[in-house]
């Protein structure tokens, strides 16, 4: 694998920086509203159980809401560590490097999705399996 730093420029990656911050705060803010942070694992996050009453409609509202409120928190928490991650790379100055294959990844892809950690050719070929 080449797994030589990118040439972004500072501007450019203070800018993904810049996004990847933001993305990470809307992540954390949309988690708050359901779930309790987990205070031992990092972007770990406990849906929290609503009660709304002990009759049958009521359990049944329940267990829909925290099935749902479950399925988001997991969506929420990859969201999170994929820009956690992203940050990590910035610091390291591995950004924007892909990690199955070591090339570039291409700036118009970072610029999408910041959190991207692999090229459009190894991601399409990961996806195809």
């Amino acid at each position: 694998m080449n797994m030589k730093n990118t040439n972004f420029d500072s501007k450019f990656i203070q800018k993904i920086k810049t996004n990847l911050l933001e993305e990470k705060q809307t992540a954390e803010r949309e988690l708050a509203k359901f779930a309790k942070k987990n205070p031992r694992a990092t972007d770990d996050f406990d849906t929290k159980h609503e009660e709304y009453g002990d009759e049958d409609e009521e359990n049944a509202k329940e267990v829909a809401s925290y099935g749902d409120n479950l399925a988001l928190e997991q969506s929420l928490e990859r969201s999170l560590r994929d820009v956690n991650d992203a940050l990590k790379r910035i610091e390291e100055g591995r950004y924007g490097i892909c990690k199955y294959c070591g090339k570039a990844i291409d700036e118009k892809r970072l610029e999408a999705r910041p959190a991207s950690s692999a090229c459009v050719k190894c991601k399409e070929n990961l996806t195809r399996k």
